[in-house]
């Protein structure tokens, strides 16, 4: 079994089950190679609203058995271990009793691994070791020896370009990546992350740092009957509708908006604007149309693949700066905010999509179906 990001042969495998990569499909195996390869596959389309049903049952399930510290990702949890779980034996019950529970109330067909480790990266490696169904634990009695047979780039966070780097830093393997000096692993990294990274392959506890929002932003890979530019225009209009909605739930205001445009066989063609912080859905579709015009004569004459749009530099609507010329008090939402404010009420209340800002394309995909 593959998912599919596209209904059609033109698509890649963005998911495919363990039975079908013994056959050589993986992520990103073209529809036509992964049949070729595996005979017989079935193919489903990507549910994301599905998937976060599945997630939060077996959340809750891990939740009421084990110290749930985080979510990590659709398929990923952090359980804190103390008391009785905090030693090895402890830890292997308790993951023995989440196996038989997330079975029972979720889903037997539902196997997970579990990785055990003084830290999430190393709990995370160890998770890796033994798929689909086991269970691995990594700590200074077993380590680097214990991942040695490894690649660098089986390591989370270590890409191509950064296992690049590393070769010409002369770490070629992964034990010498964990004998590292984690002051040298800063400078190849070029940043403090590198540090970070070699101290917890070595074990130590680090915490998480807090991210901070960047932007709102939605892409779309264009479906066939959708890449010619007006109608791929009319896209754009509803993805800014959707990340402006966003913005305003989280209580922000948008300094930014950029469009990318990913032509067939052209090259990509990418406008970002600096704009007073607001958060109007009507003025980001202005500049949105302003962009249009202006990359008219690059791609009036050929389909898109693919585009997108960002509200960047974004900040607290609190900590947004009066106007007296506009007039507009410090933190006050202008006319056209509080019109948008009020679309996303009645969105709410009656469904999306009952009042537009204009003509637009909805093009949900299988990201947005339940």
């Amino acid at each position: 079994m593959a998912i599919t990001a596209m209904e059609n042969e033109k698509g890649c495998c963005v998911a495919a089950s363990y039975e079908a990569k013994a056959f050589g499909v993986k992520t990103g195996t073209s529809v036509g190679d992964a049949r070729r390869l595996c005979p017989g596959i079935v193919f489903l389309p990507s549910r994301h609203r599905l998937y976060v049903r599945f997630n939060l049952r077996v959340a809750a399930v891990l939740d009421r058995y084990a110290e749930l510290e985080r979510i990590r990702s659709v398929d990923e949890f952090q359980i804190g271990l103390s008391g009785e779980t905090s030693g090895l034996d402890g830890a292997r019950a308790l993951v023995t009793t989440l196996k038989q529970a997330v079975a029972v109330e979720v889903g037997e067909c539902l196997r997970f691994s579990a990785g055990i480790g003084p830290n999430h990266l190393l709990a995370k490696i160890a998770g890796k070791l033994e798929k689909p169904n086991g269970f691995q634990w990594l700590s200074a009695e077993n380590m680097p020896e214990r991942i040695a047979h490894l690649a660098l780039d089986d390591l989370p966070g270590i890409s191509r370009s950064m296992k690049a780097r590393l070769m010409r830093a002369r770490v070629y393997d992964v034990e010498a990546l964990c004998r590292l000096d984690p002051r040298h692993a800063r400078l190849i990294w070029r940043s403090v992350e590198g540090e970070r990274f070699v101290r917890m392959l070595q074990g130590m506890q680090i915490e998480i740092a807090p991210t901070k929002r960047g932007g709102y932003g939605n892409s779309k890979v264009l479906a066939p009957d959708l890449r010619r530019p007006r109608e791929a225009y009319l896209v754009s209009r509803w993805l800014i509708e959707k990340a402006a909605a966003r913005l305003r739930r989280d209580g922000r205001v948008a300094g930014s908006f950029s469009l990318h445009l990913s032509p067939l066989d052209a090259p990509r063609w990418a406008r970002s604007v600096k704009t007073a912080a607001t958060q109007d859905t009507a003025e980001f579709l202005r500049i949105n149309r302003t962009l249009w015009i202006e990359a008219w004569p690059r791609i009036s004459r050929v389909q898109l693949l693919g585009i997108g749009v960002q509200l960047g530099d974004v900040d607290m609507l609190d900590n947004r700066i009066g106007d007296l010329l506009a007039p507009l008090a410090p933190a006050e939402r202008s006319t056209g905010e509080r019109a948008s404010a009020a679309v996303d009420f009645i969105n709410q209340r009656f469904g999306a999509g009952t009042i537009t800002f204009g003509v637009n394309k909805p093009h949900p995909g299988f990201f947005e179906r339940g």
